[in-house]
């Protein structure tokens, strides 16, 4: 577990004062499609096996911004109450499975229709996934353990954890057929989402089991992440996918591959709990994420085989 420090005040986060190495590059991303705060279902909704629903405006105890929440139920969904369902809760929501909600109209990760394919397939578990619109200006508040001096934000992070856990884990569990289990409930998310889903992940593992980290910004506050997670005073029983593009802003392999490490450090085994890739060309975009989901779904999803004896060979009669 990461120290009482990490989750109950953002003022008592370690703080520093170097600029983060990816200034540069948060400073030149074009600017959101008007659209990706405007909640909608998919337009392409109707087309899927399964389905989806739309919390709007979801209020928090903790946190000032109101948010939308999407959630895609597999096919079957509630036709037998006692079928219960694993979880997957992703940040940065609207960019998941409708292009036209999406930070870059049209560049969606296609998240359902991939894991749908592959629940049909019989390849993953059904899953519910419940994917968590950021609130525009106020993300880089809430994915982040710290405030940088440098960037003026940042280090709302242990609030929004709090609302995850405390608010809308519940109402979900409430709601929906799931399976509260925390072996069975996962966090993730991609850039500042796969920082926020890390270290949530691993300070909340009574309550997530699961992990996936596509390209965190591990460089946020001169590599805060990194000191957070040495706090951990032993490894928790959770499963992590972390990967990195080598075509991403700079030198995220590095940090990650300095990750990898200190998670095998601790007792991580690499292909048993932890699933570490370096994608050949990929890029920091929602199309590459989108692209290797399917493969995030099937490490941290996969369906379950029942191994069953083979029967000893029994002797003849007169043998």
């Amino acid at each position: 577990m990461l120290p009482d420090p990490y989750c109950i005040s953002p003022r008592r986060f370690p703080q520093r004062s170097c600029l983060p190495t990816a200034t540069a590059d948060m400073s030149k991303r074009p600017a959101p499609s008007p659209a990706a705060f405007t909640p909608s279902l998919p337009r392409d909704a109707d087309s899927y096996a399964g389905s989806f629903q739309l919390h709007i405006n979801v209020a928090s105890r903790h946190l000032t911004q109101k948010r939308h929440v999407i959630v895609y139920l597999p096919p079957g969904h509630g036709a037998d109450p006692a079928v219960r369902y694993p979880v997957l809760y992703m940040h940065d929501g609207q960019n998941l499975f409708d292009g036209d909600t999406a930070y870059i109209r049209g560049h969606d990760w296609k998240m359902a229709r991939t894991a749908e394919r592959l629940m049909l397939e019989k390849k993953i578990e059904p899953l519910i996934i419940v994917g968590i619109w950021n609130t525009g200006i106020h993300r880089i508040d809430e994915y982040t353990p710290t405030r940088d001096p440098g960037v003026k934000q940042g280090g709302l992070l242990p609030l929004y954890g709090r609302f995850i856990v405390e608010e809308l884990k519940p109402f979900m569990d409430a709601t929906y057929c799931t399976d509260p289990a925390r072996d069975r409930t996962g966090i993730g998310g991609s850039s500042l989402g796969g920082l926020a889903a890390l270290l949530l992940g691993l300070h909340y593992s009574e309550y997530f089991g699961r992990i996936a980290a596509l390209s965190p910004s591990l460089w946020w506050d001169h590599g805060v992440a990194f000191r957070l997670v040495r706090h951990l005073k032993r490894k928790p029983d959770v499963r992590i996918w972390l990967d990195m593009g080598t075509r991403e802003m700079g030198g995220g392999i590095a940090q990650v591959r300095r990750m990898r490490d200190l998670l095998i450090e601790y007792g991580w085994l690499p292909d048993k709990d932890l699933f570490y890739r370096e994608v050949r060309g990929g890029k920091h975009t929602e199309d590459d994420w989108g692209k290797r989901v399917g493969t995030v779904l099937r490490r941290l999803y996969p369906v379950k085989t029942s191994r069953t004896r083979k029967p000893r060979p029994t002797a003849l009669a007169g043998s």
